[in-house]
């Protein structure tokens, strides 16, 4: 699996990442054993990029992910977690954590991103993971908290990077306008961009992926599926988009970007993995995996070869912007494999 340097760092992840929030019983249980051989699949299939977060469930994500990647050389794979959000004992446990995981809520979340947050949240996801270090760390979701973040804790993470604690710092969000902020005003060298750069959403090409190409600094892409839309060869009724119900419109659209996938002999989920690919800024697409199914039909839907005329047969028929640019370089057609 061909790897990609995250510009003006020494961390270089695979083209194809492993989202571990499945791991940490996001919507419903899964099994330890289906979250280790889950990695181990991974890791089989070549996958050396493994992204985590204290948010995802609890803490129950990192301390399997370590766990699982204890035994293996620690030079040989790169492992991002993420601060923000401090975990803290929850004085009124109701019994279930209310944001979407399936864990005990003994803990809950604190929004900090002060300088002391970082610090105490880096050193609680190693004792979490048994880590000796963290390769990435992304500032997680500070959508509502853009001075603090901006101003306490990147610093903050820039000193631990110029240190060499840390590899390679950045932030992660749902939206790319304070993506952008963050890659012109503070010291990023990496964004996490979630579903603004997909077959039905590119406003990412006003703003944050511009400014990484300007600035000669890198994108990692997640949530290529827009909540499940283009998750399947036939999207239907009912399937979600950006965590609600898809409305009927885009519901239309997926399936006419299926139809054009279907003449060039591939598949709507295999060119949404293959997209994000298109742009030289974007590095690496990382897909949520819970166990080794999941693992291996993302590894195959990520190794098909794409021809390079759907992107231009998309554009013709008004389903992706115009600007959408040609595939890039070495990632034309398969991707760099």
């Amino acid at each position: 699996m061909g790897h990609r340097k995250i510009a003006n760092t020494p961390v270089e992840v695979t083209a194809l990442g492993f989202g571990a929030s499945g791991i940490g019983n996001l919507y419903r249980v899964t099994p330890a054993h289906d979250a280790q051989t889950a990695i181990e699949a991974a890791w089989e299939a070549g996958v050396r990029y493994f992204d985590t977060a204290p948010h995802y469930g609890l803490g129950l994500s990192e301390r399997r992910l370590g766990a699982a990647l204890r035994k293996r050389p620690r030079d040989a794979y790169v492992v991002s977690s993420k601060v923000g959000r401090l975990l803290v004992p929850n004085e009124s446990p109701r019994g279930t954590d209310d944001e979407g995981f399936m864990v005990r809520d003994d803990l809950r979340r604190q929004w900090d991103f002060s300088r002391d947050g970082v610090l105490h949240s880096i050193e609680a996801t190693l004792e979490r993971t048994g880590l000796d270090r963290l390769d990435v760390v992304y500032l997680h979701d500070p959508d509502d908290h853009w001075r603090q973040a901006a101003e306490e804790a990147m610093p903050a993470l820039a000193e631990l990077r110029d240190q060499g604690v840390i590899g390679a710092i950045g932030a992660g969000m749902n939206q790319s306008a304070m993506l952008t902020r963050f890659l012109r005003e503070t010291a990023a060298d990496v964004v996490m961009l979630a579903g603004r750069y997909t077959l039905l959403d590119q406003s990412a090409l006003d703003d944050v992926l511009p400014a990484a190409r300007d600035l000669g600094k890198s994108v990692v892409a997640v949530g290529v599926f827009n909540s499940g839309l283009l998750s399947r060869d036939r999207p239907a009724e009912g399937m979600k988009y950006d965590y609600q119900d898809a409305p009927p419109a885009l519901v239309a659209r997926a399936l006419a970007i299926a139809d054009v996938c279907a003449a060039h002999g591939t598949t709507l989920p295999a060119a949404a993995i293959a997209f994000p690919h298109t742009h030289p800024s974007i590095i690496n697409v990382t897909l949520g995996m819970r166990n080794p199914e999941q693992v291996m039909r993302n590894v195959e839907l990520h190794r098909r070869h794409i021809p390079e005329g759907l992107w231009d047969d998309l554009r013709a028929e008004g389903l992706i912007r115009s600007d959408v640019p040609a595939a890039n370089g070495p990632e034309r057609g398969a991707r760099c494999l």
